[in-house]
């Protein structure tokens, strides 16, 4: 039985005793974690997840991915020219075991990206120290403060880049892209795993100097 799972904004076709790279998470070597984005269990397609629908593995490194080297060069400026290099983090995995149901309940610990592509940490949720209480303070009914949630990152107009139009960037939106800073991290490896889209190296060169702006 396979499953298709979701992580790091990609989508991976898995079946237990696969071994495969994602984008890096919050993990140690040795750790078995859950990744609870399922978007299809066998004939089951979820809309978009399969409740209840889990693939488990066992973190068996963090590596890094092949080097790729860059130049570029900008059209109508001589002496614009620049060579860059970059080695996309990720995690080692082994699948152990797909379930259809029950995910939910399993008790493992869930997948979490330790950075997003954009470059944004992130990291899992601590309980939140309470202050301890002053002693010679009277208590004091206070109010509840209203806590206003930050408002989410816009996404880039990915149409800027020469090549890429309305058809292009509905399918990168798709595959999880939505900013040049995630278009300009894309590994070799990265930019194979996109089915809904051939991404041309051209693309990523572009991101990369309209996400430094």
């Amino acid at each position: 039985m396979f499953a298709v799972l979701k992580t790091g904004g990609k989508q991976y076709r898995v079946q237990a005793g696969d071994v495969l790279r994602v984008e890096k998470l919050a993990a140690d070597a040795g750790d078995k974690v859950q990744f609870n984005e399922i978007l299809m269990v066998g004939a089951t397609v979820g809309t978009p997840l399969v409740e209840g629908a889990a693939v488990q593995a066992d973190v068996i490194d963090q590596v890094k991915g092949d080097k790729v080297i860059n130049f570029v060069r900008r059209r109508r400026k001589h002496s614009s020219k620049r060579t860059k290099g970059h080695r996309q983090q990720l995690t080692l995995l082994k699948v152990t075991e797909i379930l259809e149901k029950g995910g939910d309940k399993s008790g493992v610990k869930a997948a979490i990206g330790a950075g997003s592509v954009s470059g944004v940490a992130v990291e899992a949720a601590k309980p939140a120290k309470k202050a301890a209480p002053k002693k010679d303070a009277a208590p004091k009914a206070e109010p509840k403060a209203e806590v206003k949630e930050a408002p989410a990152a816009p996404a880039d107009d990915l149409s800027q880049i020469t090549g890429v139009g309305p058809a292009a960037v509905k399918k990168l939106n798709e595959a999880g892209i939505t900013s040049f800073a995630q278009l300009s991290a894309m590994s070799d490896d990265d930019i194979a795993a996109v089915e809904t889209i051939k991404i041309k190296p051209e693309w990523v060169a572009q991101a990369k100097d309209l996400a430094k702006g």
